[in-house]
C-alpha cells in the first residue's frame, strides 16, 4: 500500500487523532466526516479497534504499510523493553520525525519534504532519506544553504517546546537526541498493545 496523500484533515477526523500534531483538525468539527454530521456509530469490533490504533499511528508518522510492518518486526528482535514501546521509539527515531520535533517544520509532512529535497544534515553530510535512522548523539542540522528558507525560520519561531530527549541549538540551527524517549513522552492516544495484538493475530 503507497503512503496516503489525501487529506489529512478528513482522515484525522475519521480516526478521532490530530495527524499534524496542531489540533485544528478537530477543533471545529470533532467527529467523523460525512454528509449525517456527528450521528451516533456502530461500536468497534475487537479487530476493528486494533486496525484503529494501527492506522492512527502509521498516517500519524506518515508511513506506508511495507515500511510500518518491517519496522514492527524490527522492533520485536530488540530484547530489552516492551514490544509497541520499541516499535513506537524507532518511529520516533526516524529522520523526518526527528526533524519535526526539532522545529524545523511544523508538520511531520513538511519535514519529510524538507528531508526530500535535501536541506537537512546529519553530522554535517546531506541525508535525504526520511526513514533514516538517528541515533543518540548523531546531530541533525540545516544544510547552509537552507538555512535562510522561511518555512525554516518561521516554524523555529512559532514552535513553544521541544521533548526532554532533544537539544537544539537556535542559532545553529542543529540538534540531537540526547537519549531514547521515553513512553509517556511519545503520543499518549495511541494504544501500542492493540498494534502488537493486530500483528500477532
Amino acid at each position: 500500500m503507497a503512503r496516503f496523500t489525501g487529506s489529512s484533515w478528513k482522515k484525522s477526523r475519521r480516526l478521532g487523532i490530530s495527524l499534524s500534531g496542531t489540533g485544528k483538525e478537530l477543533a471545529r468539527r470533532p467527529y467523523a466526516p460525512g454528509q449525517h454530521g456527528p450521528t451516533s456509530r456502530t461500536k468497534l469490533s475487537e479487530y476493528g479497534m486494533q486496525l484503529k490504533e494501527k492506522q492512527k499511528l502509521r498516517y500519524m508518522y506518515g508511513v506506508n504499510e511495507r515500511q510500518f510492518f518491517n519496522l514492527f518486526v524490527k522492533a520485536g528482535k530488540i530484547r530489552e523493553g516492551k514490544h509497541g514501546v520499541n516499535f513506537m521509539i524507532l518511529l520516533e527515531q526516524r529522520l523526518d520525525n526527528v526533524v519535526y520535533r526539532l522545529g524545523l517544520a511544523t508538520t511531520r509532512r513538511q519535514a519529510r519534504q524538507l528531508v526530500n529535497h535535501g536541506h537537512i544534515t546529519v553530522n554535517g553530510k546531506r541525508v535525504d532519506i526520511p526513514s533514516y535512522s538517528v541515533q543518540v548523539g548523531e546531530v541533525v542540522g540545516v544544510r547552509e544553504k537552507s538555512k535562510n528558507l522561511t518555512i525554516i525560520k518561521e516554524s523555529v519561531e512559532s514552535l513553544y517546546g521541544r521533548p526532554d530527549f532533544i537539544t537544539f541549538d537556535e542559532e545553529k540551527l542543529e540538534g540531537s537526541l540526547t537519549r531514547l524517549p521515553l513512553r509517556e513522552e511519545m503520543p499518549a492516544d495511541i494504544d501500542d498493545s492493540y498494534i502488537v495484538e493486530y500483528y500477532n493475530r
